[in-house]
């Protein structure tokens, strides 16, 4: 049993930090619950910043995890806008940027990620966006508003899933779009070749300008407006704004300081804790994108930045706090929408971890799942403009058993049908 007397302190405003908080109280804690966020807003969620609310479809106050006055009501105590500069765990405290200091007896990090920059010339341009957090997507909302009714540019570094959407978005609007990608497809990393030719000629259609194989070089402007990006192969393309989408890095900072045990950049960096989200420090927990967990199984070291990682991540850590048994199994999940195709994606498929991709339905009509297969074993699967099938190819994961290809792309063939029954799953 937890002690009411104990204060439990979250480091991270974001949906796992609010989502860690919601189960302690909801699992009986009833000590002292600290959320500490470096934002001056409550806790939100981060998919409709690249999704509903940045193309206008969705209010601001749509994107926060609890209304204002649940925290109040749950007796958490918010602290906003004040960064944690250091832990202490020998006296088993954190720092604030202001100098106060607080006491923890258990202590979840849930500090997420923040945006890679460009390192070339030009990104200090007023014009020069990225998109993490909330204040990124109410600037970039306007910008493409004003790039929309004035037929402006916007050049977007990375087509990964970030880039896509705020492409789409851009498109929606009315903006002119080029996007510069050094591989030779979009996605490349996440979907590999033989699907990313998919969303080449989705975006193509709905007038965006792909340049592939290229990296931007130098951004140039003028009192400090920017006027054209630059490529390594020495193309110039005009901008009025431009979008780095280049991937995230873990906030791990706080953690290294401490002397917390970090995963290596091969399992994508990130604090590395074990399948119950405990760190090397056993008073101190990690969630969210910053957690490079033990994913029992796959059997291996992942760190996985989307929403249903946060939205499940929280709730397990804050559980394993408590004393729980947890073992975090839950098959990665996120999810996309781009113009008219919506998609779902379960599984773990890196580039180069599969040697097989099994397509059933129809991928002209952009009516299809896509698996991603390892030795006949199914490691992934994304199902495009299909639905209510989620389980089932997780399912398929779980089992970790071989499959028939040839059934498995056979839309005939039901998909509960080629799975054993799985394993109840983990928290």
């Amino acid at each position: 049993m937890v002690d009411g007397h104990q204060t439990f302190v979250i480091v991270g405003g974001g949906l796992a930090g609010a989502k860690a908080a919601e189960t302690l109280r909801a699992e009986g804690f009833t000590g002292r619950v600290i959320l500490i966020g470096d934002e001056g807003d409550q806790p939100y969620e981060r998919p409709p910043l690249s999704k509903g609310y940045l193309l206008g479809k969705e209010e601001r106050d749509s994107v926060f995890v609890h209304e204002p006055a649940w925290y109040a009501q749950a007796d958490v105590e918010l602290h906003l806008g004040q960064p944690v500069v250091a832990v202490d765990r020998a006296g088993k405290s954190v720092r604030l940027g202001d100098g106060t200091v607080l006491h923890y007896d258990k202590l979840l990090l849930a500090t997420g990620a923040e945006p890679r920059r460009l390192d070339i010339p030009g990104t200090g341009l007023a014009g020069v966006h990225h998109l993490r957090r909330l204040a990124h997507a109410d600037r970039l909302r306007q910008v493409l508003r004003t790039l929309g009714r004035e037929n402006g540019r916007l050049v977007i570094a990375g087509a990964g899933w970030i880039g896509l959407e705020v492409a789409a978005a851009a498109r929606g609007y009315g903006a002119e779009v080029t996007v510069i990608e050094p591989e030779t497809t979009p996605l490349y990393q996440v979907i590999g070749p033989e699907l990313g030719q998919i969303f080449t000629d989705l975006h193509q259609e709905h007038g965006v300008a792909f340049r592939f194989g290229a990296r931007l070089s130098e951004i140039t402007g003028q009192d400090g407006v920017v006027l054209a990006v630059r490529t390594d192969d020495g193309e110039e393309y005009p901008a009025h704004d431009v979008l780095a989408a280049i991937g995230a890095a873990p906030r791990t900072a706080l953690a290294e300081a401490a002397g917390l045990a970090l995963a290596d950049r091969a399992h994508g960096g990130g604090i590395a804790v074990d399948a119950s989200l405990r760190t090397s420090d056993p008073d101190v927990y990690a969630a969210g994108d910053v957690a490079a967990a033990h994913h029992p199984l796959l059997g291996s070291r992942i760190r996985v930045e989307h929403w249903a990682n946060a939205l499940n991540g929280g709730p397990a850590a804050a559980r394993s706090m408590l004393g729980q048994d947890v073992s975090y199994d839950r098959v990665p999940y996120f999810f996309s929408d781009q113009y008219d195709l919506g998609l779902e994606y379960s599984g773990w498929a890196p580039a180069g971890s599969y040697d097989q991709v099994v397509l059933r339905g129809d991928a002209g009509k952009r009516e299809f799942i896509a698996f991603w297969l390892k030795d006949g074993r199914v490691l992934a699967g994304m199902n495009v403009n299909v639905w209510d099938v989620t389980a089932p190819i997780q399912e398929l994961i779980r089992s970790g058993e071989p499959v028939d290809p040839e059934a498995l792309g056979d839309p005939s063939v039901p998909l509960t049908s080629l799975a054993s029954p799985p394993a109840a799953p983990g928290e």
